[in-house]
């Protein structure tokens, strides 16, 4: 089982860089203060990076059961935090088919461009949230008041170092207001970055990979203690290459702490459903756990 490197808020010790193997969490903060620290000291050496955090947790100076982090997102209370700080989160669209499809079915001017992407060289990618915006496992991710077609946006992310290595992967949720990037593609930008617009989490998964990990995607969205929405997608279906995705991404920019590249979603519930405030999302991924987060009004 691959270990995973998380954040958590801890009532006395503020934030916390840590180990999770299983059911038991290591404080790893004495030698990593921050995900930024650990990112930048695997440039080049991913592998042994990894193998040294395992080490570290033969002989840990702290432990916690993962129970105790499963609370709300409260000072006096232990609970997880995103599993980034300084890094950009970055976003991949039309990357399944059927993302392609919905945005043609939603725009107003009948999504020639979103057929256009889907095809083309160059892949989409835009910029979704600065790490300090992200919302973590069990924390509440918003829903425009502007807007009257909300979804959240099950995906796979890619963790990368500074120098675009690929250290792992964790559960994203780009959250999306459909009918304001209906209206104009231009307004995309306000149907995705907005507060508490994505969600990461729980830990980051330490996998190094150039290939697309095998595995289902799940949504569901739970209204009133009932199952609103229910659907899964495998990954082998995204459109584009890991490889690629990262090289276009790394094309004239640099991200000196790292980055989190989200790769696109193909769950898409339909044109008749939108979320509501009270609403529960949980993602889960096999092999990467489950991130979970209640919806807000913002």
């Amino acid at each position: 089982m691959a270990i995973e490197l998380i954040r958590f808020h801890h009532p006395q010790k503020g934030t916390v860089i840590a180990v999770r193997n299983g059911d038991t969490i290591y404080d790893v903060t004495g030698q990593f203060a921050s995900i930024s620290a650990w990112l930048r000291s695997s440039e080049g050496r991913v592998a042994e990076a990894i193998s040294e955090l395992e080490s570290l947790i033969e002989n840990p100076a702290t432990s916690y059961n993962v129970s105790e982090l499963n609370n709300s997102p409260e000072n006096d209370k232990m609970h997880w935090l995103a599993p980034v700080d300084s890094q950009e989160v970055w976003a991949s669209g039309v990357t399944y088919e059927r993302s392609r499809d919905a945005r043609q079915e939603e725009s107003i001017d009948g999504g020639d461009v979103y057929a256009r992407v889907y095809s083309a060289e160059r892949p989409e990618l835009f910029m979704k949230a600065a790490g300090w915006r992200v919302i973590g496992h069990l924390g509440e991710v918003g829903i425009r008041h502007d807007a009257t077609w909300n979804v959240p946006e099950p995906e796979l992310a890619i963790v990368l170092n500074p120098a675009l290595e690929v250290v792992g992967f964790t559960i994203g949720n780009d959250m999306s207001s459909r009918d304001i990037e209906g209206e104009n593609p231009l307004y995309l930008p306000q149907a995705k970055i907005y507060t508490a617009s994505c969600g990461l989490g729980s830990g980051l998964v330490l996998q190094p990979s150039d290939t697309w990990p095998e595995t289902t995607i799940r949504l569901k969205i739970i209204r009133n203690d009932e199952t609103a929405f229910e659907g899964s997608i495998e990954t082998a279906r995204i459109h584009r290459s890991l490889n690629e995705l990262v090289e276009y991404l790394g094309r004239a920019y640099h991200f000196p702490d790292g980055a989190v590249l989200l790769t696109g979603t193909g769950l898409v519930p339909g044109d008749d459903f939108t979320l509501a405030a009270g609403d529960i999302v949980e993602i889960a991924i096999d092999g990467f756990g489950k991130l979970t987060n209640t919806v807000k009004v913002v």
